[in-house]
């Protein structure tokens, strides 16, 4: 009988075997899409990867285990090595760049207010950079977030009550401060009370430019970060002990496998 730590890396890696195959086939759909935005793209990109290092993984596992092949096993040890570097360097960098910064109330609105200076500087440079910007900007008009905002064609009371998110607080409207005129969740008119906000002088009624260009859309992005980063952080202290167990029972598999090449085979009813 094969042996128990060898049987349990065979079942786990078939079963990861078979998650990886509709990843990997989502991610081959968004990249075929002949209408797929740029934001689309980068995520079919990151579901093919992910996808491809399942399967390269999961089947050295599988082989590896089953089939006695050391040399396999030894791969899929390291790649699962270097997959718990990476998850725990990821969940404290996660930690330490997302433990300041918060939205600001604003009295008499039901919905926040964000300032990019809040948050941490490594966060801060990566929105400030052009280029980058540039990218989150095109996936923010592609969503069309603040469409969905326009179309819900509140009333003045009804917006000021408005729970919005920080994306939509800082790149559909102007800051509050501006003194601008409500014509409707995207259109405001006047002129801005507020100088020292250069925000104020950003904004525009286009529906291409709004506050796409504002610092208080930048910091509304940068918001939403810290909170999915917060949340993948958790999630990855979870998989993280998952990997850990799953790969000290393959460290087992591959000692079982080492020893049965030193004694020329295994034994009959042996279990790790």
């Amino acid at each position: 009988m094969v042996r128990l730590s060898n049987t349990m890396i065979g079942v786990l890696n078939a079963i990861t075997f078979l998650l990886s195959i509709p990843i990997l086939a989502g991610g081959i759909w968004l990249r075929a899409r002949a209408d797929g935005t740029e934001c689309e793209r980068y995520l079919a990109a990151a579901f093919i990867a992910v996808g491809v290092f399942l399967i390269v993984v999961s089947i050295a596992g599988l082989v590896g285990a089953c089939c006695r092949v050391t040399c396999l096993l030894w791969f899929y040890l390291v790649a699962m090595f270097v997959l718990i570097v990476v998850l725990l360097g990821f969940t404290v960098f996660a930690f330490v760049v997302t433990n300041k910064g918060a939205g600001e109330a604003v009295s008499g609105r039901g919905f926040k207010e964000y300032r990019l200076g809040d948050y941490s500087n490594w966060l801060q440079d990566r929105v400030e950079n052009n280029k980058n910007w540039n990218k989150i900007r095109g996936c923010l008009v592609d969503s069309k977030v603040c469409k969905k905002l326009e179309d819900k064609h509140e009333t003045l009371e009804q917006f000021i009550k408005s729970d919005l998110s920080p994306i939509q607080s800082g790149c559909c409207k102007p800051p509050t401060s501006c003194g601008f005129t409500f014509v409707n969740s995207t259109q405001w008119t006047g002129t801005p009370n507020n100088t020292s906000d250069q925000d104020c002088g950003t904004w525009g009624n286009d529906a291409s430019t709004l506050c796409y260009g504002c610092q208080s859309c930048k910091a509304g992005v940068v918001a939403t970060l810290k909170t999915d980063w917060k949340r993948i952080a958790i999630v990855n202290i979870i998989f993280l002990v998952f990997i850990i167990i799953v790969y000290s029972v393959g460290c087992c598999a591959f000692r079982n496998n080492r020893r049965d090449h030193r004694n020329g085979g295994y034994k009959q009813g042996a279990y790790a």
